[in-house]
């Protein structure tokens, strides 16, 4: 049996040059195949707008939602570290309705602790949550919640300025308290200095080879739910066209009257059967 993943689980696996494995999972099923899996870390991350509620963007993205979800994947989680999202304009608000949307999430959700997006802004309230006992992932680089102001899903810390701001950002954090980051759509040079600069694991999502472990999107990975898919995505299994194959067969089965087979089916006794018949032929005589 492995043991419960922790916050020294992770530092441990660092030090030792062990690649963490981060999936995200939105509901009981998922939380339960990407854990029996390996996955040491599960992220339920606000990415659900978009890939379980049909959503554009993560911007219309509840704590009502995110306190649902994180409560299935809890459930299905024994021994994965779960993380929950913070969503949008959560992070932004007063330091007070931060830590209430936080501790929500653990107490209400279960949730192990939360990731929260934004760089040296987020020092204080970061600062602020670790001090009250919530372990706090960051996550900087390309932020999802930021799409509208960053004018699109672009690679960040492609010039000199953005690239010093990021490396500053993750120092920062990590003085903050924060027990990890997420460094999402960085150039592999960048992110490995990252990586190699702070002492807290560094978990990469577009991010090239070298951060302390990787993140993907279980229905993206999976080819579940939709055709097109980042670049960096890689696609392990084409788990979507299987599964709609199986559910063809079956509309195909019940049109044709072939399901459900006698196997199927539950029956009655002759001597019940009778009887059953007889008392209609009583009851409408």
């Amino acid at each position: 049996m492995r043991k419960k993943v922790t916050t020294r689980t992770l530092l441990k696996m660092k030090s030792e040059k062990e690649r963490i494995a981060m999936m995200t999972a939105y509901d009981y099923p998922s939380a339960k195949i990407a854990e029996e899996a390996g996955s040491e870390i599960l992220l339920v991350g606000d990415s659900l707008g978009m890939v379980v509620l049909g959503y554009e963007s993560t911007i219309p993205v509840t704590l009502a939602d995110m306190i649902h979800h994180t409560k299935a994947v809890t459930r299905g989680s024994k021994t994965a570290m779960v993380i929950a999202d913070l969503p949008f304009m959560t992070a932004h608000l007063s330091e007070d309705e931060v830590l209430k949307a936080a501790a929500r999430l653990m107490q209400e959700a279960g949730a192990y602790g939360i990731k929260i997006e934004g760089g040296s802004d987020m020092v204080g309230k970061i600062s602020k949550l670790t001090k009250a006992g919530i372990p706090v992932m960051g996550h900087i680089g390309l932020t999802p919640q930021s799409v509208n102001q960053l004018g699109g899903y672009l690679i960040q810390g492609r010039d000199t300025a953005t690239a010093k701001q990021l490396l500053e950002d993750a120092q920062k954090l990590e003085l903050a308290g924060a027990f990890s980051l997420v460094l999402e759509c960085v150039p592999e040079e960048l992110s490995q200095l990252i990586s190699e600069t702070v002492n807290i694991p560094v978990i990469g999502i577009g991010a090239g080879r070298f951060c302390d472990g990787q993140v993907l999107v279980y229905h993206d990975l999976l080819a579940i739910g939709g055709d097109w898919h980042p670049s960096f995505v890689k696609v392990y299994q084409e788990a979507g066209k299987t599964m709609t194959e199986g559910i063809a067969s079956f509309v195909d089965e019940v049109k044709k009257g072939i399901f459900p087979e006698e196997k199927h089916s539950a029956h009655l006794s002759a001597d019940f059967i009778s009887e059953l018949y007889g008392g209609q032929e009583e009851g409408t005589g």
